[in-house]
């Protein structure tokens, strides 16, 4: 006789087992994309707390920039200015006698000079001429030496509450009309270390 296939018996379940329930979902504090970019309060602080924070840096900046402002060290003045016309009646030799005062905390050294004059024919500017020139320039044109004092000349030092006075002569390529009637004549000592001064008349 054939065996017979053994059957197993199936698994029984307690009748007094508990079911096992699903753990509950994670929750996180994150806020939803559309709200971090559709509310403000995620990312400004409160409109007043901004208004303070922008007027305490405008204060700082104010003060910043008042202490460093530039301060000038000198000042002068034109004090006398003559010219001849010269043999082609369309350029004029003048003299400009200055004054410069330093009051600045250390020394100033003129490096160069330089006057413009600006008249009804244009604007024109000439460096002062070498002051080894000046007698030459007196013995053709005998009214500027009437005018004339010591010249001032580059690298000449003014001390720390010092004074210098002196010529420059120079050249314009106008007649002697257009200069006795010109707009401003403005003198510009250039010094080594510091900003340039700059005398108008």
């Amino acid at each position: 006789m054939a065996d017979e296939p053994t059957t197993k018996p199936a698994p029984t379940t307690p009748t007094n087992a508990t079911p096992v329930a699903a753990p509950p979902p994670v929750k996180h504090d994150i806020p939803a994309l559309s709200e971090e970019f559709d509310r403000a309060k995620w990312t400004l602080p409160p409109a007043s707390v901004l208004a303070i924070a922008l007027v305490a840096v405008a204060i700082v900046v104010a003060i910043v920039v008042w202490t460093n402002r530039y301060k000038p060290t000198s000042n002068g003045s034109i004090d006398d200015v003559a010219a001849v016309e010269l043999g082609d009646k369309n350029s004029v030799l003048a003299i400009v006698n200055v004054t410069i005062h330093n009051f600045g905390e250390k020394p100033f050294y003129i490096h160069d000079i330089k006057v413009k004059v600006n008249t009804d024919k244009g604007e024109f500017s000439d460096e002062a001429a070498s002051a080894v020139d000046f007698d030459r320039y007196f013995q053709a044109y005998p009214t500027l030496k009437q005018h004339a004092i010591q010249a001032l000349v580059p690298e000449t030092k003014i001390v720390t509450g010092g004074e210098a006075k002196g010529s420059i002569v120079v050249s314009f390529p106008v007649n002697q009309q257009s200069f006795d009637s010109r707009k401003l004549l403005t003198v510009t000592i250039g010094a080594y270390d510091q900003r340039p001064l700059v005398i108008a008349k």
